[in-house]
């Protein structure tokens, strides 16, 4: 019979909290690292251990980025995790997210499509439903705010030029960046995207508002329909 092994019988080179001490977060392996915010495993088994079944968990990606794939329902199904070690890993997860987009959004100007994607990157590839968010721009191209007008099903999210102005008047913004997200993971614009794009392109320019691009997010890839010419 194999005998259990406890955190506190390992090494203290081998313990996550005292190796982040000793040596750094950055000498710690994925498994350490998730480890660390488990704070313990099971009765039978380390954290550490625990951490590498969760890394291993099938899904759509394994390994860290199979966490931003998975919900808290989901991560109760492996067993060692319960209701708040799942909490906190998707917790972690958001905090993540929300950490890359402030540090891309810090870029002062959005004068170009991979400035745009990376700014909103973390913040729509890994939404399972299409989502539409609107950059408002001043005159310089800097961002004035930003937000999120439509909400959709798993391949379809409605955008509607009229509420677009409305919103894009409002802040008084001079341009106008749209993006939205294909849960799809591929950022190929669906013919119905391009005509709504048309549609909103020609609503700008009767009130004055330059539509700068509409940007696609894909799974950590991007379409610009300004870049491949959809936009004047």
């Amino acid at each position: 019979m194999q005998q259990f092994i406890s955190q506190k019988d390992l090494p203290v080179s081998e313990r996550p909290y005292e190796k982040c001490e000793r040596f750094g977060p950055e000498f710690l392996s994925d498994a350490e690292l998730l480890a660390v915010l488990l704070r313990s495993g099971t009765k039978k088994e380390r954290a550490v251990d625990l951490a590498v079944r969760i890394l291993s968990f099938p899904g759509r990606e394994t390994g860290l980025s199979g966490l931003f794939y998975l919900s808290q329902k989901e991560l109760c199904k492996i067993k060692g995790v319960g209701r708040v070690k799942a909490a906190e890993i998707v917790c972690a997860v958001e905090l993540s997210k929300r950490l890359n987009s402030v540090r891309a959004k810090k870029l002062s100007e959005f004068r170009s499509p991979d400035v745009v994607a990376d700014a909103y990157m973390e913040e729509l590839c890994h939404k399972r439903r299409e989502e539409v968010v609107l950059v408002f721009l001043d005159h310089k191209g800097r961002k004035i705010s930003d937000m999120v007008i439509s909400k959709g099903t798993v391949n379809h999210a409605v955008l509607e030029p009229r509420e677009v102005l409305s919103a894009a008047l409002r802040y008084e913004a001079v341009y106008l960046i749209v993006l939205h997200n294909h849960p799809s993971g591929i950022p190929a614009p669906s013919s119905a995207d391009i005509e709504v794009t048309k549609k909103l392109q020609s609503a700008c320019d009767v009130v004055g508002i330059g539509l700068r691009d509409h940007i696609i997010i894909g799974d950590h890839c991007f379409f610009s329909m300004k870049e491949k010419g959809l936009l004047v």
